[in-house]
């Protein structure tokens, strides 16, 4: 395992830099998948079914099934090719080593440990396919176009917790075991491991998607505070979308205090207007 991808990773309270690195990835990887991100039924419900490409890559990592890693690069190419070539940075997906450079990549002890556990946590994902299928379905209703994006897991070796996509978004598993799950304490401050649970998978999730829906104008010009602002305005929709406060920092009450006083203003406009009046001391 490589520190150097531990230490870069950082949880939501802390990622306002590092976020601007997950949406210019996200950029750069186009997403033609073949597998629908959700079904509609005749009410129409919106249900969301998470992809378990996890599973394939577990299987390739701890058996070295190739059949398994020929799958992923069939049925998920773009995923395959960002966690190799943007994730892990171990070459480019055509080498024709590149096979036996991702296998030896997660012989690492710790990482086989932690595609155990994450598979052992999250054998069943039920509970999060219901709880995205009701935030998508809000958002849908909130934001004009609302295109929902193909869902799926993996196994990140801690390089990141939520990776944005052009029309995917992958969930890293291995950055929710629980707060006290002893590798954690290694790497990750108290308040970091707080962030560090399955109940934030999916705000995680919501917050990183909406930033990448809507980011700030003019990011590498924008000072810090305009910035935590306008993380800010992410955070306080994910909590709205939640129904409970996930996420607190004075950009947020700030935030909640001029949508209180202007209840017209939509969510749609509040993430696209730089310009509100919203400002910390």
């Amino acid at each position: 395992m490589k520190s150097a991808s531990i230490n870069i990773s950082k949880c939501l309270h802390h990622f306002a830099a590092s976020f601007f690195i997950l949406i210019a990835l996200g950029m750069m990887v186009g997403c033609n998948y073949k597998l629908k991100p959700f079904d509609e039924v005749e009410n129409d419900t919106l249900i969301v079914k998470i992809q378990r490409y996890d599973r394939m890559e577990s299987l390739f990592l701890t058996t070295g099934d190739f059949s398994a890693l020929q799958q992923m690069c069939t049925d998920y190419p773009n995923e395959t090719r960002t966690l190799i070539e943007k994730i892990l940075h171990i070459g480019k997906v055509d080498d024709p080593e590149i096979n036996n450079k991702l296998l030896a990549f997660y012989q690492d002890s710790t990482l086989q440990a932690i595609i155990t556990e994450a598979e052992l946590q999250y054998a069943n994902v039920d509970d999060l396919n219901s709880q995205l299928s009701k935030a998508f379905h809000t958002l849908k209703s909130w934001i004009p176009n609302f295109k929902v994006p193909l869902v799926y897991t993996q196994i990140c070796a801690l390089d990141q917790s939520i990776v944005v996509g052009d029309e995917s978004v992958g969930i890293c598993l291995d950055k929710y075991l629980g707060e006290d799950y002893p590798l954690y304490d290694k790497y990750y401050d108290k308040d970091q491991r707080k962030m560090m649970k399955r109940e934030y998978i999916v705000p995680d999730f919501i917050c990183f998607y909406i930033l990448s829906l809507y980011p700030p104008l003019f990011p590498y010009e924008a000072s810090q505070k305009e910035m935590d602002i306008h993380m800010g305005k992410a955070q306080w929709v994910v909590n709205k979308v939640m129904g409970k406060q996930m996420f607190k920092s004075i950009y947020i009450d700030n935030v909640g205090a001029y949508m209180a006083k202007h209840p017209h203003t939509s969510v749609d406009q509040l993430m696209k207007n730089n310009d509100l009046p919203i400002m910390v001391n």
